[in-house]
């Protein structure tokens, strides 16, 4: 869910309309180039108690200048004139001084200005403040080819046909009577980003003249500021060598404790917001889109993307398509549970379950398990029912084709976004070898073909014996996920008998549903606590691989820990779904796991409610635990800090931070930044599709789920962690072709839980073949008469082996011991020629199984391919838009290189200067 930004700034309204007519170029007169600034660092200065406040930027003291003003807000420099772009924080204690030393002096060789402040509760703590001023970012800006606006945008209306305006005549005409866009922010609340309105182009200090300077201290933003020192920093030599450079260097080995830009001041404010305004960007993100009163609310992408950069942006822009496209999906699934609910009475099967009492059921396990009547079942029969009903088929198919729709609209939006936030030419710098990697291989090098320079070499032999012995690891440790499944089989199969055998009669009345649903419990603790194996076991195995650089480090480390936890997570569900009840032989003749336990078998109303359940309890608590501690930790880790702080200093004395302080007792992000967040949305996507046709609810609990999930991570990005580096990218990374990957897989499952877990295939057999209805092509309620009974094979208690023979001689039923009992499958009476052997239905139902798998794998992965070919990648208006802003560019620049030669000459005709042999 996404919005652009564009309304008002502190509370003054500023209206823009766009028009053709602006064709002048819009600049400055560039101010002289004056530092106010002192580097101080050598002098440290303790901290003031008395120097912040919470509400410092709001001061409104008459005659305060504001240099003063912005002393006391915590975002400055001590003389209150430069801005702080950039954190770093070390103890004195440390034994790295040299290492700092070096690098520190070579930070003010690089022109950056240093000012350092002792912490306010602990003087060990040093935080070194860092500014950078205009000759330093307008040099790195041209380096890094940071893009900024030039031009305001020529906004112009697309052609359109008579068709198409009389339909949105018609439209507009019924949107009167709905209501207006409640789903939208208030313009007014928020800020007019220039930068949106404007065409782009990098940075170069020649032509200056071409960008739009109002303020060259506001030129560059926060995010950018703070991302050219973090650049430059990452090139800085702190010991003689070429490999002894980079700020990432001295955090590893302990020379700084952390560094972080700062956030914009405090989040919150005594003054409305409708009222007052906001007092920062960080404040109007907060009342915005991370306060829970906005949940309806579409997010200010703009401004997100504005403090915390576009990968931070993209992954809320996806993350908010996401939800926005749970919306049909979820109606879609609650109308399949509801369609259910309304055919629960009508639906001929259950109907006959609940009245066939004179039907009994053979034990479900040895010894302990009693006869059971088949009316019993009612209840599991209606629930089965409810999930697996006429329209199951139908959700399968609409799921598989909405996962598809979902990634090629994504595509589009994705493009929208890039557009706008211009990075559709935006191409990741070289980047730099891994330090690890140069360390290793520093011995051999060979010509890089990009850059021309020696570089550190790789063989291919290490290589891929490195590769294999991780392939090794990764296989080692899906079989450890598959003892682990085995572990919990044995517990199923051990407990039945067990919950059987119970005291508490609701227990042994419903022991399956007990054995299920502990050993659901049991295998979710069992995945919580292999999770932190397997982060650790990742981490090993890619960095014995030696990934060249960050980018590889990150997918390889990436694909390892999705591939780890899916098959963690899905392995349990894989084994109900397919395995749970299909090869536990036939009573007299059970197989058994090592020639001890029986095989558990499936309820007598089918496996799919084992499936529902486990769909069910593993996807409400894995959500609920993961939401727990995406913000538990964080507020846990926080209360913590600020208790110690009362308690050193008393409860009575209320201290006042500066920015910095508060900053660096917030929680650093992630290790692995934005990592776990698409994790987790992309292992709940996986839950969401791979098994949708056995649990339709599964979108609207992911739907739920994001909806709160959009707005904790926002209270988290806002409110309890320091700000992360604004960095750029293009896209989602690697996230997309496991998506697409989860696609495909989804179409598998599906067929396979409709052609063997549901009953959806024998009922179809029954109701054309053997069934009331056999020949007459009709297949409604009517021919499913008598399916209960076709549906179950006779076995002769006296055939029982010892071991599984019940205790109970079934006399409690008829007054007599029974001679015969149920159980479901399709196989020959005892006294047939061949007893137990298959029969002509069972054959019929295996073919019509394999068939109904062949037919709807090809018809779903053509509507997929036909659907992905008719969805083009860019939508027609954004490649006319480009088209046009490409060709509007070239005029401008040559327009505004014309323009300037030309008043250049005017002004030397005015001093009486010759110009010979100008252009033009």
């Amino acid at each position: 869910m996404e919005a652009s930004s564009s309304g008002i700034t502190n509370g003054k309204t500023k209206v823009f309309h766009p028009v053709a007519k602006d064709v002048n170029i819009l600049f400055d007169e560039l101010e002289a180039v004056s530092s106010p600034c002192k580097d101080d660092d050598s002098l440290l200065h303790p901290g003031n108690l008395t120097s912040t406040s919470d509400d410092a930027s709001r001061l409104e003291a008459g005659g305060e200048t504001v240099p003063e003003r912005n002393k006391s807000n915590g975002l400055y420099f001590r003389d209150g004139k430069c801005r702080i772009d950039y954190i770093l924080v070390y103890r004195k204690s440390s034994p790295q001084t040299e290492k700092r030393e070096v690098f520190e002096r070579n930070i003010r060789a690089e022109g950056l200005q240093m000012e350092k402040e002792s912490s306010l509760i602990n003087s060990d703590i040093i935080f070194v403040k860092l500014h950078a001023p205009w000759e330093v970012l307008g040099r790195y800006a041209e380096q890094m080819n940071v893009r900024m606006p030039f031009r305001r945008k020529i906004y112009y209306l697309p052609r359109r046909y008579k068709f198409m305006s009389r339909i949105d005549k018609q439209i507009s005409r019924f949107r009167r009577w709905l209501p207006k866009k409640p789903m939208r922010l208030d313009k007014e609340t928020l800020p007019d980003l220039e930068e949106n309105d404007c065409y782009t182009a990098p940075f170069s200090q020649q032509r200056i003249h071409h960008f739009i300077i109002h303020n060259k201290e506001t030129f560059f933003n926060n995010a950018t500021r703070s991302r050219i020192v973090h650049h430059i920093l990452q090139r800085i030599k702190y010991e003689e060598g070429k490999n002894k450079i980079g700020l990432n260097r001295l955090l590893t080995n302990g020379s700084y404790e952390a560094a972080f830009p700062l956030h914009e001041g405090s989040y919150r404010s005594k003054n409305s917001i409708r009222t007052h305004g906001a007092e920062n960007h960080r404040h109007l993100l907060y009342e915005c889109w991370a306060s829970w009163g906005v949940w309806y609310k579409y997010q200010p992408l703009d401004l997100v993307r504005r403090y915390f950069g576009e990968k931070i942006g993209l992954y809320f822009a996806w993350l908010g398509w996401y939800t926005g496209m749970l919306f049909p999906a979820a109606f879609i699934g609650l109308f399949v549970f509801l369609y259910g609910v309304t055919t629960l009475d009508h639906c001929q099967v259950s109907k006959e379950v609940c009245q066939a009492t004179d039907i009994i059921m053979c034990p479900v396990c040895d010894k302990y398990c009693p006869f059971m009547r088949l009316s019993d079942s009612c209840v599991y029969a209606k629930v089965t029912h409810l999930f697996d009903n006429g329209a199951t088929v139908f959700f399968a198919v609409f799921m598989a084709v909405w996962a598809t729709v979902f990634l090629e609209f994504w595509k589009r939006r994705r493009a929208v976004i890039a557009y706008d936030w211009d990075l559709i030419d935006w191409e990741e710098e070289e980047e730099e070898i891994r330090p690890q990697f140069e360390a290793k291989y520093s011995k051999k090098e060979r010509m890089n073909p990009i850059s021309g320079k020696p570089e550190p070499y790789q063989a291919f032999t290490d290589k891929c014996s490195r590769l294999i012995v991780s392939a090794s690891g990764i296989f080692f440790m899906i079989c450890v996920v598959i003892a682990a499944v085995f572990g919990i089989v044995i517990y199923r199969v051990v407990t039945v008998s067990t919950f059987a055998a119970f005291k508490w009669a609701l227990i042994r009345n419903n022991s399956q549903v007990a054995t299920t649903g502990t050993a659901v419990c049991i295998n979710f603790c069992i995945i919580m606590l292999l999770n932190v194996l397997y982060e650790k076991v990742a981490l090993l195995l890619t960095n014995l691989e030696q990934p060249r650089t960050e980018s590889e480090w990150e997918n390889s480390f990436t694909l390892k820990m999705f591939l780890f936890q899916f098959v963690n997570l899905n392995s349990s569900t894989f084994y109900i779904a397919f395995f749970l009840g299909r090869f536990t032989g036939h009573p007299g003749a059970y197989l058994r796991l090592i020639n001890r336990w029986r095989l558990e078998e499936c309820h007598p109303s089918g496996c799919l409610i084992d499936l529902c359940m486990q769909m069910g309890i593993i996807m409400v608590l894995k959500q609920t635990w993961n939401n727990f501690m995406e913000l538990g930790y964080p507020l846990i880790q926080n209360w913590w800090t600020r208790r110690k702080v009362r308690q050193e200093h008393g409860p009575e004395r209320k201290i006042s931070f500066p920015q910095w302080e508060k900053d660096y007792n917030l929680q650093p992000m992630n290790a692995y930044g934005l990592f776990d967040e698409y994790l987790e949305m992309i292992l709940q996507f996986g839950f969401t599709t791979i098994f949708v046709a056995a649990f339709p609810l599964a979108p609207l609990l992911a739907l739920l789920n994001n909806i709160i999930e959009i707005r904790l991570d926002a209270y988290k990005f806002v409110t309890q962690w320091r700000r992360p580096l604004a960095s750029r990218a293009k896209d989602i990374g690697i996230w997309y072709g496991i998506l697409e990957g989860i696609g495909i897989l989804s179409v598998i499952t599906n067929a396979f839980v409709i052609a063997i877990t549901s009953d959806f295939i024998p009922r179809l057999v029954y109701a054309y073949k053997y069934g009331p209805c056999a020949g007459q092509g009709e297949a409604g309620q009517k021919c499913m008469v008598g399916y209960v009974n076709a549906s179950l094979s006779v076995f002769r208690i006296s055939d029982f082996e010892n071991r599984s023979e019940p205790e109970s001689d079934g006399s409690e039923f008829s007054g007599t011991p029974l001679k015969y009992c149920r159980y479901r499958d399709y196989r020959d009476p005892p006294h047939s020629l061949v007893p137990y052997g298959y029969t002509l239905q069972f054959w019929h139902v295996l073919a019509a199984r394999l068939a109904f798998i062949i037919v709807f794998e090809h018809l779903v992965f053509c509507i997929k391919h036909l659907i992905s070919y008719l969805i083009p990648d860019l939508p027609k208006d954004l490649r006319d838009r480009m088209r046009r802003e490409k060709y509007l560019i070239q005029e401008m620049m040559y327009e505004a290189e014309l323009e300037r030669l030309q008043k250049e000459r005017k002004e030397r005709k005015k001093n009486g200067k010759a110009h010979h042999n100008e252009w033009p």
